[in-house]
């Protein structure tokens, strides 16, 4: 359904916004050596790559934005071009979304900020309108996913192999495909807090959720996560190898992971070996859980495969 003139140049991953910045493929296949070799990077090589990462996840991908930016060398006027473009979306929702509610497909839109920071990101259609039923939103919510403005993450019903066919369709999460502009549709300040790492309360995890989620589709990853329906135990992402189902636990702050390491540590998680989480941190290994910066998730794919 890629027919809106605002889908026909799609958000540039982190990647593509290294190249406009001038870093050329060495950088990044420096940052992949340093995943490989389990190899800390050095306090300026970290500075250098979560400021970029930082700038990326406020800007998003959206290629008029990115522009801006890199033409003017300053943030200044992108929230305005963001906004402008959350405007175009609502006007192509209006004109283009024939034979369907309308009014609907906004209201999914305008409650997924607010859904996200919630304890309980799944999405609740009862929130978004008095006696509103999964039946009468469920086609509005995949015509936003065909459009390319969100992505869905499905929970597993168990967490074992194989993905596919292994979740409840009617239970998901709904991501933003471009973080940026989940950053615009929340306070003006919302820009420089989410730089300065302050007042972002309960929408902290939900934004480095919605990163690392965005990083994962990009890469081609369909997304899914666990919750547990008799305990706390629940995991954001999983992706797999041929033989493995790899749990992908994203942390707003250094902390335990107590989901993860019961994953692993359980035996009758028996696809489970080992787990991958991204943090605010440098690279390392602990307990069969292997710890990468947020900025490295864009590599994850490539990592698997190495």
């Amino acid at each position: 359904m890629r027919v809106w003139h605002l889908c026909q140049t799609l958000s540039l991953d982190f990647e593509e916004f290294l190249w406009t910045k001038g870093y050329e493929s060495a950088f990044i296949d420096d940052m992949l050596n340093h995943m490989v070799q389990l190899k800390p990077f050095s306090d300026i090589e970290l500075a250098v790559c979560e400021n970029l990462f930082m700038d990326y996840c406020i800007l998003g991908g959206m290629p008029a934005v990115v522009r801006e930016y890199t033409e003017k060398g300053t943030f200044e006027g992108s929230l305005t071009i963001q906004r402008q473009l959350i405007l175009d979306y609502e006007e192509d929702i209006r004109k283009y979304a024939e034979g369907m509610d309308q009014t609907r497909i906004l209201n999914v839109f305008h409650h997924i900020p607010p859904q996200l920071a919630k304890d309980n990101k799944k999405f609740q259609i009862s929130k978004v309108a008095s006696g509103a039923r999964f039946k009468d939103y469920r086609g509005c919510i995949e015509w936003l996913k065909d459009a390319g403005i969100v992505n869905l993450c499905y929970c597993l019903n168990f967490p074992e192999l194989p993905l596919k066919g292994n979740y409840d369709d009617v239970k998901f999460k709904i991501y933003f495909a471009d973080t940026g502009l989940l950053v615009a549709m929340l306070d003006e300040e919302a820009q420089e807090d989410l730089r300065a790492n302050k007042n972002l309360g309960v929408y902290k995890g939900a934004l480095f959720e919605n990163i690392v989620g965005e990083a994962l589709s990009k890469s081609g990853y369909d997304l899914f996560y666990y919750k547990r329906g008799d305990s706390t135990l629940e995991e954001g992402f999983f992706v797999r190898t041929a033989q493995e189902l790899v749990p992908v636990e994203v942390k707003a702050q250094n902390g335990r992971s107590k989901s993860l390491r019961t994953l692993i540590e359980t035996k009758k998680y028996e696809d489970v070996k080992y787990g991958i989480k991204f943090a605010k941190s440098n690279i390392g290994y602990s307990n069969q859980i292997y710890t990468f910066p947020y900025f490295c998730a864009f590599l994850l794919k490539r990592y698997m495969k190495s």
